[in-house]
């Protein structure tokens, strides 16, 4: 695994999702905010640093998410890559802490803070960064607008609305220019856009990679594009189920084109044989279909640019009799 891969995995999966998949349980009467402790029977793993190291207090083994693999399973390192690797996306268990952080909790709801804020419009600095940033077009905005699928977030970000299956809002995904993460408190499940009824479900990483996908398919009819923010929660795979099991459902692995990309892939596969329903792999040509929407879009840009270059004819002289 190239280094850059491995630093990516090693950010992307806490020492906690190892520990958790392996059985233990959070002790959180002995633990705190910076060191958090893990019992499976009579061992004990402390995880510190954030979630990316950990310590056994019975022995001298320490390390990093690569190495609590090892420790873990007696595997080798690279055996260790590969069970870490399958982690990516899953998300560990918050614990239920007694007192309040130094950072104040928000006082409202999520859904009460997400009714609170303006849906885009057109010339809202949310509407430009969707347009303009994502290439995103008027008529792909508008519908997940009009599903209550969006809204204005600081400086010129976008809130993408992740929902239960009562359509009540959990939490959202928040992208902008300089900006990425997911709201604080809030749940991911999924986001949605398309028919509700709806039983070609298209999965993808990113709402924004979503609507992209849709901007392809002409936002196909009987279609229901859904994001998991990134994530793999216990909430998400539970709604993906429920969807996948409508009578002649067909679960599109919509994901990105790598390595974590096939991962989530892997996982929705494994959905439609527990489930029983069809199941195919829609893969952009891009790393994700945002990205291969920004590439279509520069292609015709270039192409109308190089058309205006040659499109007009040449003036010609009139013909001497």
């Amino acid at each position: 695994m190239e280094k850059q891969r491995l630093e990516e995995v090693r950010d992307r999966v806490p020492c906690a999702a190892v520990l958790e998949q392996a059985g233990f349980a959070i002790d959180v009467k002995e633990s705190t905010r910076k060191a958090l402790k893990y019992r499976r029977g009579a061992e004990i793993v402390i995880v510190i640093h954030g979630g990316r190291g950990w310590f056994d207090p019975l022995s001298d083994a320490k390390g990093d998410v690569f190495g609590l693999a090892e420790h873990l399973d007696g595997v080798t390192f690279v055996e260790a890559l590969d069970r870490v690797a399958a982690l990516v996306g899953i998300v560990a268990r918050d614990p239920a802490w007694s007192r309040p952080a130094g950072k104040r909790a928000h006082s409202s709801s999520v859904s009460e803070r997400w009714a609170t804020r303006r849906r885009p419009w057109q010339g809202s600095m949310t509407w430009r960064y969707l347009r303009t940033e994502r290439c995103l077009p008027v008529t792909i905005i508008e519908e997940a607008i009009r599903s209550n699928g969006l809204r204005e977030g600081p400086y010129g970000s976008m809130w993408a609305a992740h929902v239960n299956d009562d359509g009540v809002v959990t939490g959202w995904e928040e992208r902008g220019p300089d900006w990425r993460g997911f709201s604080t408190g809030g749940s991911k499940i999924l986001f949605r856009l398309g028919a509700s009824d709806a039983t070609r479900l298209c999965v993808t990483e990113a709402a924004i990679d979503a609507m992209s996908l849709a901007v392809f398919e002409g936002l196909r009819e009987g279609s229901l594009y859904l994001s998991t923010g990134g994530g793999w929660s216990p909430a998400t795979d539970a709604a993906v189920r429920r969807l996948a099991v409508r009578p002649g459902a067909v679960l599109a692995a919509a994901t990105d084109a790598n390595s974590q990309g096939e991962i989530f892939a892997g996982r929705l596969r494994d959905i439609a044989v527990e489930v029983g329903c069809d199941w195919l792999r829609l893969k952009p040509p891009a790393e994700d279909w945002n990205d291969a929407l920004k590439a279509r879009e520069e292609e015709k840009n270039e192409s109308k640019i190089r058309g205006g270059r040659g499109g007009l004819p040449h003036a010609r002289r009139p013909r001497q009799g």
